[in-house]
């Protein structure tokens, strides 16, 4: 069907949600095009989009269909599956909790055991109660750190990690063949309506002890350091506070942003990667001379950090957060004489080298994924099952970490504990966290890590993104800026060559990511978001100095900007 046939399709059907029909008899031409010219899809985190009517939007008809998919997959993996159940969570975004509870009551009536959790938690609470109730698998209702327009849906396997690929691709399939969303109701009876459980403080107690057990240094000095945070009006706002709290630390909270309002009415924006997460948090910061500021994202996977330096407050990048974790984390388990055998660490194709070469220096290995943290997951997982390598860290450059994997997705919850934990340590030892990022820099090198976004929106941009990435590989880049390209990787089409030739690239599945490896130690990566209408451009700058890397970065991003325009 095209748009338009979709659209009446919708229009004509009883079932059709009043407050979607409003607002599509008010739709435009245009408008009516972007939201039924396709289907949502799932993406590197899921199915996420904008709310509203439409197959290419979130809805509670899209919603249906996603877990009427999700269903069949379940039914289809045997009685046990059923009986175990799927837990499902949500966070502070408009219908969030509409969401997760219809879509219990669409799995219930399918004879499929739920866990929902009474109120808004973080996503990695979510991972952590798939394992704590023994489930099958999971669904988290969020966004993420996308704007308040949006809403999305997460799926989990019964390691409480991500939905890999390949059995991805198996609930797609499903969801595929459910021919009309409009058809899929959640009326459930009493029996059905008895397998649906309520769960909260009972898993939020484990969840809360788990997370206290990473520290290396619980009897640390605490009392002279101050930390404000801010959840963004998100789920963290408890976790947080209260672990923070339990463990000793003096924590000053951004009042303004710690109401879950689905607006995020107090913050220019609740993505910790951009400057406005900050604003508010920053001005706590300096009337109360604080040394450290801690940023969630709405749904609590994601850390953002501000550091006290020379009398003004440095916002550190995921990648430098990543590696002052890195350091402090490795650091203590070799002194501490703990750490694992055979230790490894996980990131991914575009995050920095920094966080590898401080990996290395303490002998532990480091294996790349693609973006998206259930490849990390997947990997914690085998290494579980075949003890090759002993899990020390994970990380993205997009402020996930995941420190103890008792959780199979990114926990900002366990990032601000040790973060919090590496202030008080450093700070002992007469350092903040941004001296040790600066030590890191000069005994690696310097780095300077970005990226840059463009936005295109709707089918033309969808269609602009494949032309961008196409048109790459039709003409492969050999320099950048007039640095030699000396090694590329196509994670497309599997491809790796230097001046010698081409080879496989192994280890990873097919993604449309390309990266560009320079005579001068840097690399640039592209790849199409696979949350948003974007197509992103990453940088790993190296340089001489700070200055230098500042400088170079400059002059790639404005060729880069000319070549994906």
């Amino acid at each position: 069907m095209n748009a338009k046939e979709n659209y009446d399709r919708w229009l004509g059907s009883p079932n059709l949600d009043p407050d979607l029909r409003a607002e599509m008899e008010q739709m435009s031409e245009q408008e009516i095009t972007d939201a039924f010219y396709t289907n949502i899809e799932f993406g590197t985190a899921g199915m996420r989009g904008v709310m509203g009517a439409g197959t290419n939007r979130i809805n509670i008809h899209t919603i249906r269909k996603a877990t009427a998919g999700f269903a069949e997959y379940i039914v289809e993996a045997g009685k046990e599956a059923c009986e175990a159940g799927i837990a499902i969570g949500y966070d502070n975004r408009r219908n969030s909790r509409e969401f997760a509870f219809d879509s219990a009551k669409v799995l219930a009536s399918r004879g499929i055991r739920v866990f929902v959790f009474e109120s808004l938690r973080p996503t990695p609470e979510l991972s952590f109660a798939v394992r704590f109730e023994k489930c099958f698998g999971g669904i988290m209702i969020t966004a993420s750190h996308n704007p308040k327009e949006y809403n999305g849906y997460k799926l989990y396997d019964e390691k409480g990690c991500q939905l890999i690929p390949a059995l991805a691709d198996a609930v797609i399939a499903k969801v595929n063949a459910v021919e009309d969303e409009l058809s899929v109701t959640a009326d459930v009876t009493p029996e059905q309506e008895a397998l649906i459980k309520v769960i909260g403080e009972d898993v939020d107690k484990e969840y809360y002890a788990c997370v206290k057990s990473i520290q290396l240094n619980p009897d640390v000095r605490k009392d002279d350091v101050k930390i404000v945070f801010s959840p963004e009006h998100g789920t963290s706002n408890i976790p947080v506070r209260t672990i923070l709290k339990d463990c000793g630390y003096t924590v000053i909270p951004v009042l303004e942003q710690c109401d879950p309002n689905p607006d995020f009415a107090n913050t220019p924006t609740p993505n910790p990667e951009q400057p406005g997460a900050y604003e508010l948090a920053l001005k706590y910061a300096e009337k109360e001379n604080a040394d450290i500021i801690l940023v969630c994202d709405p749904d609590a996977d994601r850390m953002g950090v501000g550091v006290k330096q020379n009398g003004k407050y440095e916002l550190l990048t995921g990648n430098q957060s990543g590696a002052v974790l890195i350091e402090y984390i490795l650091s203590q388990l070799t002194e501490k004489g703990k750490m694992p055998e055979n230790p490894v660490m996980f990131n991914t194709v575009v995050t920095s080298d920094l966080g590898e070469k401080i990996a290395a220096k303490y002998g532990v290995a480091t294996e790349k994924t693609l973006t998206g943290f259930k490849f990390i997951g997947e990997k914690v997982a085998k290494y579980e099952v075949n003890h090759a390598r002993n899990y020390v860290f994970g990380y993205e450059e997009s402020y996930g970490s995941l420190i103890s994997p008792f959780v199979r997705d990114k926990d900002a919850q366990q990032a601000c504990l040790m973060l919090a934990e590496a202030a008080c340590y450093y700070k002992a030892h007469g350092k903040t966290l941004s001296d040790v990022l600066e030590d890191a820099y000069k005994e690696h090198g310097y780095y300077k890590e970005t990226q840059t976004s463009i936005e295109l929106k709707g089918q033309a941009g969808a269609q602009r993104i494949k032309e961008i990435t196409a048109g790459l590989r039709a003409e492969r880049l050999t320099e950048i800026a007039g640095c030699k390209v000396i090694r590329w990787q196509d994670f497309d089409t599997f491809e790796e060559g230097t001046d010698e030739g081409v080879c496989r690239l192994e280890g990873f599945t097919k993604s449309d990511v390309l990266k560009y490896f320079l005579a001068d130690g840097s690399w640039i990566a592209v790849r199409p978001s696979g949350t948003e209408p974007k197509i992103k451009v990453y940088y790993c700058i190296h340089g001489d100095s700070a200055e230098d890397a500042e400088k170079k970065c400059a002059v790639y991003e404005d060729t880069m900007k000319k070549l994906t325009a």
